[in-house]
């Protein structure tokens, strides 16, 4: 990875990990084939097998798989019996279902899904909630990663860690065993763009926690969440995220918030400005409105404000390809930082060969759609030691945050894995023109 002289890249590096692992629901394709029999469905034909088997095969062949799973998942019974309650309705039982035999057809109604066997990339950072025991000038964190797994579908994970005085990383371990979350839609909210709600009760940690796919909208994943820590006028935080909703067809941005990491809810976002990619919530309001940097078309940074936060519209260009490592496009990577000189903006650029690079600009305070300043040159981008992975010549962020006057960026390489480098403020703003 070429890097500015300045920009200090540390060693720590997440990798996909395919033994993470979770439960998911499964349904056999109710197309109609060749063969098909109008009258049993599949789903069908498989309750009735289960509910064929003798009561000692079928204790044995439930224990069987109890036994296989267990150790790789918690409360697995409950997940089975969970399953059998959301299929029931859709296949007859003539009898009256027995606590096994209820748990078995569950269990044939589930797969096991591992949710970042191909990537683990395009981070962003937020200041963790919980500074308890951190020592002076060190702080801890919590990542959002985007997980791609089988079907190139993707997923919302996070970790901790801390960031020390002198600018090092430590990033504790995951959890072994993430959990699969209940949803549910919000009071009140119906149709295509109902929002819904995710409960994390029964989670120990950061790192169990997994935000699938849910919605017709978000059918071919969730991509690129944009973590910020929002405070209101009245004093007020909560964690917003914007992130991408991919249907398997078409785009569009969507809002994920917090108020403590234990509850969350997404909805999408309306406009004209939001059936893009890559919008990033400022943290504050600016001038009594909610401001937000886009790329409605596709090619340059806009500046939008408006009074709701989940609607967007209109804006204004505010940052233009300039340089030939941006040429094809530019856009964020993450919410602005507010520091003392103006608005930090992260930013990436699309030059030749789609080789994206990532640099910074810095935008007026009290209007951040004026432009005071950017890097001419790239600050990390794509070489020959570590250009290859799942998409070659990327370098990419979802979001960094400012710590003791020193920018903490982690950002993804190859949209494979994701690392670390840190650049001291002074020597990022003298590279800007």
């Amino acid at each position: 990875m070429s890097t500015a002289e300045f920009v200090n890249r540390l060693p720590e590096l997440l990798r996909p990990n395919p033994a993470r692992v979770v439960i998911r629901p499964y349904m056999p394709s109710t197309e109609t084939y060749k063969y098909a029999v109008p009258d049993q469905p599949r789903a069908q034909r498989i309750a009735d097998r289960v509910l064929a088997l003798d009561p000692a095969s079928l204790h044995d062949e439930l224990q069987r798989i109890l036994d296989d799973f267990s150790g790789r998942h918690r409360e697995v019974p409950s997940l089975f019996l969970r399953r059998f309650h959301e299929v029931d309705g859709i296949i007859v039982c003539d009898c009256e279902v027995t606590h096994e035999q209820a748990l078995l057809i569950g269990a044939h109604f589930c797969n096991e899904y591992s949710y970042e066997a191909a990537a683990l990339f395009n981070p962003s950072i937020v200041l963790h909630p919980d500074q308890s025991a951190v020592p002076e000038n060190s702080l801890r964190f919590i990542l959002s990663l985007r997980g791609v797994g089988e079907g190139h579908i993707s997923s919302v994970t996070f970790r901790t860690g801390f960031c020390a005085a002198d600018g090092t990383i430590a990033i504790n371990p995951p959890s072994p065993m993430p959990l699969v979350l209940e949803t549910e839609n919000i009071s009140g909210e119906d149709g295509p763009d109902a929002g819904i709600r995710i409960k994390c009760d029964g989670s120990h940690d950061l790192s169990e926690i997994v935000i699938f796919p849910t919605t017709p909208s978000q059918r071919g994943g969730i991509e690129d969440l944009r973590l910020v820590r929002f405070l209101d006028d009245d004093g007020r935080a909560t964690h917003f995220g914007t992130y991408t909703a991919f249907s398997g067809q078409s785009v569009r941005q969507e809002l994920l918030s917090t108020p403590d990491f234990r509850t969350f809810e997404l909805r999408p976002l309306r406009g004209d400005a939001t059936g893009s990619k890559g919008m990033a919530l400022f943290p504050r309001r600016i001038a009594g409105h909610f401001a937000m940097l886009g790329r409605e078309d596709n090619e340059n940074i806009w500046f939008l404000t408006s009074a709701d936060i989940h609607d967007w519209s209109g804006g204004a260009k505010a940052i233009e390809p300039r340089w030939p490592w941006e040429f094809v496009q530019i856009g964020n990577c993450g919410s602005p930082i507010e520091i003392d000189e103006g608005w930090l903006v992260v930013t990436h650029g699309v030059g030749a060969v789609r080789n994206y690079c990532i640099g910074a600009c810095l935008l007026d305070r009290d209007d951040p759609s004026k432009l005071l300043a950017r890097t001419k040159l790239p600050l990390l981008r794509s070489d020959m030691d570590e250009r290859e992975g799942y998409v070659p010549n990327v370098a990419y962020s979802c979001g960094a945050m400012v710590h003791n006057r020193v920018l903490v960026l982690p950002y993804a390489i190859a949209d494979s894995f994701t690392t670390f480098a840190t650049i001291p403020l002074e020597r990022l703003l003298a590279a800007m023109d």
